[in-house]
């Protein structure tokens, strides 16, 4: 059998590399990352470290979190303080990985800026924290930007002759809108550019998506949930219904789990589709609906889509419902759970209940199963175990990560002779 990880380097140029040390500590398992990266039906899982190590989040929190494009929330939501604090804001701060982020709001244009002021580093904004001003003002010593970027006001230097405003401007950051949710790129500048524009990143997902318009779907519910298990447990977990039968009686009452394929298409995301039963017509504790079908899409299908690094969507015939995960700490994911249903023009609001109900049961039933494999991963006996032949969506995200790790391409699949 060739060395995946030697046909990984000679199929890609190399970026930031994870050491391999920190998956491998006791050093009695050289190849484990290589196990975990070979053709579906002779891989195995990835080495405990990948999920228990501060190290290795350390490491992902900079590279595959705030070094691609990462899921921040919807738009709407991020613009608005609630109708207490006044509405509509111009500026949040919030956190992408380990790099702070500014957002603002002109109008209808959005911008992303490195949330650290150009004079002595402070930052401009507390993280999460809201402003409803036309100017980003430093806390430190009141240098002044505009919602652009540029710096206005740089009190005590008006007398400094080489000084010129225009060298002082906030570090612009990557930052797009898709189907309703922003995305930021936060470890490069807009000067260098993402090593892979959104586009690209996207790939084939935006067509799949694109019939459902989730930009013009409205918010109906929303949970939280802090989950003690590593983020990529999660992820693996939404992408199989192998564990279907045994932990999700209620869903498999409206789905058959093995219906259904798994996408191989471009883009970093991983996905594919179920089936509804015979005469169900959601993902409802009763396979009905109580609301309205979404105009254009599949009656009987539901599509699990997992865009890198951090958005789960699950498209429904009649509702959206997108997790957005934020890692912790290595066994710790915080998970927003949103149920997005169609406007219904001015008449009474959908009552979301027979979405949430659900999904809230099989979230907990998930959760706990996942909690357990956090737990396992942690013992000094586990060892990777093979991917079978329904977990093939799995081995797609495991290898995604691997991919991350070597520094190479998450959008595409290298080409592996794995005989």
């Amino acid at each position: 059998m060739t060395n995946v990880l030697d046909d990984l380097d000679r199929a890609w140029p190399a970026g930031p590399i994870m050491p391999m040390a920190w998956l491998d500590p006791s050093g009695r398992h050289p190849d484990a990352l290589g196990a975990a990266m070979r053709a579906s039906g002779q891989s195995r899982m990835l080495p405990a470290a990948a999920y228990t190590s501060p190290q290795v989040l350390a490491w992902e929190r900079r590279y595959l979190f705030a070094g691609t494009w990462t899921c921040v929330g919807r738009d709407a939501d991020l613009r608005s303080s609630g109708e207490a604090a006044g509405g509509s804001v111009t500026q949040r701060a919030l956190q992408v990985g380990d790099v702070a982020v500014v957002l603002t709001w002109s109008g209808d244009v959005l911008r992303a800026f490195a949330n650290t002021c150009r004079h002595r580093a402070h930052e401009l904004l507390g993280e999460d924290e809201t402003a409803h001003r036309q100017s980003i003002v430093c806390p430190y010593h009141a240098w002044s930007y505009d919602l652009a970027g540029d710096l206005r006001a740089a009190p005590g230097y008006q007398e400094v002759a080489d000084f010129d405003t225009g060298d002082h401007g906030l570090v612009g950051l990557p930052v797009e809108r898709w189907q309703g949710w922003v995305f930021v790129h936060a470890a490069t500048s807009l000067d260098e550019g993402p090593p892979v524009d959104f586009a690209t990143h996207l790939g084939e997902l935006d067509r799949l998506l694109a019939p459902y318009d989730a930009t013009n779907l409205v918010l109906r519910a929303r949970h939280t949930y802090q989950v003690a298990a590593n983020w990529k447990v999660i992820s693996e977990n939404y992408h199989e219904c192998y564990h279907c039968p045994l932990i999700h009686p209620e869903l498999c009452q409206v789905t058959p789990p093995a219906s259904g394929v798994n996408y191989v298409m471009a883009g970093a995301w991983v996905g594919g589709s179920m089936d509804l039963r015979h005469g169900m017509q959601t993902m409802s504790l009763s396979g009905k609906s109580g609301g309205v079908n979404i105009p254009g899409v599949s009656p009987t299908t539901v599509e699990y889509l997992g865009l890198w690094p951090n958005l789960l969507i699950s498209a429904h015939p009649d509702y959206v419902m997108a997790h957005r995960m934020v890692p912790l700490a290595p066994d710790r994911t915080w998970v927003e759970c949103s149920w997005y249903f169609p406007d219904n023009g001015g008449g009474e609001p959908v009552d979301p209940s027979y979405a949430v109900d659900f999904w809230d049961i099989t979230n907990r039933e998930d959760w706990s199963a996942c909690e357990s494999v956090q737990r396992g991963l942690a013992s000094p006996h586990f060892r990777p175990g093979p991917f079978g032949p329904s977990e093939d969506a799995v081995h797609q995200f495991t290898t995604m990560v691997g991919r991350g790790y070597l520094g190479r391409p998450l959008h595409e699949v290298a080409p592996l002779d794995a005989t």
